[in-house]
């Protein structure tokens, strides 16, 4: 293969791709695409001869269906997905919030790796998310209105992707999400009761344009009603026109702006000349190699290749293969290694345009086997693990950091009939972003990723905001390569700063124990952060409390909503699976 291998010595395999995804929903018309699967929690895979998409909502697939069966690339078929689910599933991502993208161009055998994370506004200093005493904000307080608004990459990402890899008009593929704005979409369950949620639905009626968006007449939107947009529409209308240009330097940019600085109570920074200046980058992926597989994502700005490309690391030193998913030795493995890996992700990952970074010494093969001698096969390590000691001359530069990293998230996994692949993770950060609403569509809280804090004990924090920085994220878009070289998997999911465990447990699942990737998906959840253990609250995992309890985990049973969707590369096929926590479906040719 060509794609970029820049830790190459390790061996090879890519990281694990993360983002939003589905849950299983039932389609109202699957007439064009017969390998669409309804089911709910026991659903089966989907298989395909050719091609397929997987996303979080049945409306925004079959967009990227319809783009695929007529012989449109992963590209093209992203660029349709992302807007319907900008429209039906607001509270996730859309053009105003930002994304991770892998794309593999199958002709070429190259891996590329899109950047398009928000960036902090060019007069935002250390100071954003403090009081005037000089403490942090609430971090509510700090979310809702302009203050958390990053200038927003996703639109100016779609365009670019477009550019180099789609064959289909541009304005084509804005024609499904303009429809659907202006003849209505039918609100979903997850939609509707989030607009439930006592605190959310407070928080989303703090601004006019959101609240009378939501919650008409002044009660929440409900299940199958009927809800059009014509902002939006009107919005999509000069982009498919004219571009990215009417969002970041002309008539929806100084609406943005306008919005962002006027917001009552807490107006933000964000100005024409950081839409402007603002840049979709070009980045090496990050790979790991694991049993012969490359594994390879998101690097810097996100944590996630790199975080679970140490988990798999840690874990290669141990026989899971042997084990199996019933085993508690094998989840007790998958926590502690969790543990380290976290530890490192909080003192050491950022924005590596801002801060140093030890990239390559994080997934050190020497590193990761003196790490991985650490965990005690019959009891937990007590936490916070303390993070390690990389081959880095400044290891000790920085304080650990604790920001939040909330789900409000979407994951998209494609693959075309000519073997090019997407795994795209989009995201407005928190569900509906910073609760701003402008032309129909909301803006992000990105940058309450950062940490609210400069510094701790004088010691500089990695993760600290800085003019033009992009904030560090969990999201982790990943693909794997095969011993041969061959794309084999496309995976993500949504979840918050939990998105590394979500798609480490997916890939162990198909690596390692041989499970179809909608049984993987679907397996029960297991978390660690570098704190108690948490598993997934009516799958087989609670099974597992008194096993782990007896080696000292601190465990909780609790409610892990990933969004999780994948496809495999088989001789005989593809084979897709959607998360049954949420609302998505596959479908393939």
């Amino acid at each position: 293969m060509t794609h970029p291998r820049p830790f190459s010595r390790l061996g090879a395999a890519s990281l694990a791709l993360a983002a939003t995804a589905s849950v299983a929903f039932a389609q109202t018309d699957t007439s064009v695409a017969p390998e669409a699967a309804t089911g709910r929690s026991d659903r089966e895979a989907v298989r395909a001869e050719s091609f397929m998409v997987t996303a979080a909502h049945p409306a925004a697939v079959q967009a990227g269906y319809d783009v695929l069966s007529a012989g449109g690339t992963a590209a093209d078929a992203m660029v349709a997905v992302q807007f319907v689910l900008n429209l039906v599933e607001p509270q996730s991502s859309g053009i105003g919030g930002g994304a991770f993208l892998l794309y593999y161009d199958a002709e070429a055998d190259d891996l590329i790796v899109y950047d398009g994370r928000e960036t902090a506004p060019m007069t935002a200093d250390g100071g954003l998310f403090l009081d005037a005493a000089g403490e942090p904000l609430g971090f509510w307080d700090a979310v809702v209105g302009g203050r958390s608004v990053g200038t927003p990459g996703t639109l100016r990402l779609m365009e670019v992707a477009h550019g180099n890899h789609g064959v289909v008009p541009w304005a084509d593929l804005l024609a499904p999400a303009i429809t659907l704005a202006e003849d209505g979409f039918e609100v979903t369950p997850r939609l509707a009761g989030l607009l439930r949620g006592e605190a959310t639905a407070a928080r989303l009626q703090t601004y006019a344009t959101a609240r009378d968006y939501f919650f008409p007449d002044g009660a929440p939107l409900s299940v199958g009603d009927i809800r059009t947009n014509q902002p939006f529409a009107d919005s999509l209308r000069m982009i498919a026109a004219e571009g990215s240009a009417p969002f970041y330097t002309g008539d929806i940019a100084a609406d943005i702006i306008a919005t962002v600085t006027g917001a009552e109570g807490n107006p933000g920074l964000l100005a024409m000349e950081d839409l402007a200046a603002y840049d979709v980058i070009v980045r090496d992926p990050i790979c790991v190699d694991y049993r012969g597989y490359e594994v390879c994502g998101m690097g810097p700005p996100s944590s996630g290749a790199l975080t679970v490309g140490q988990i798999l690391g840690l874990l290669e030193h141990f026989d899971l293969p042997s084990m199996g998913p019933d085993s508690a030795d094998a989840w007790h493995l998958f926590a502690e290694a969790g543990k380290l890996a976290y530890a490192d992700r909080g003192l050491y990952m950022a924005d590596s345009d801002f801060v140093r970074m030890p990239t390559e010494g994080l997934l050190d093969p020497a590193y990761l086997t003196s790490r991985a001698q650490s965990i005690d096969w019959n009891a937990a390590a007590e936490t916070p693990a303390a993070a390690g000691n990389p081959p880095w001359r400044e290891a000790a530069l920085y304080a650990p950091d604790q920001s939040l990293d909330l789900p409000g998230t979407s994951h998209v996994s494609f693959v075309d009939a000519a073997g090019n692949a997407v795994s795209l993770t989009t995201t407005i950060e928190s569900g509906f972003g910073s609760n701003l609403m402008v032309r129909g569509f909301l803006l992000n809280n990105e940058l309450t990723d950062f940490s609210f804090r400069e510094a701790q004990d004088g010691r500089p924090i990695a993760n600290r905001v800085e003019p033009g920085k992009r904030p560090r994220s969990s999201m982790s878009p990943t693909m794997v390569f095969d011993e041969n070289g061959d794309l084999y998997v496309v995976v993500g999911s949504p979840g918050g700063s939990r998105i590394i465990n979500y798609v480490a447990k997916t890939l162990i699942g198909v690596l390692d124990w041989e499970m179809d990737i909608q049984s993987a998906i679907s397996m029960g959840h297991v978390v660690n952060r570098n704190g108690a253990t948490d598993l997934e609250a009516g799958s087989e995992m609670e099974a597992l409390a008194e096993a782990l309890g007896a080696r000292g985990h601190e465990t909780n049973i609790r409610d892990l909503t990933s969004g999780l969707h994948g496809i495999v590369v088989t001789d005989d096929g593809l084979v897709g699976g959607a998360d049954p926590r949420r609302e998505g479906i596959v479908l393939g040719d």
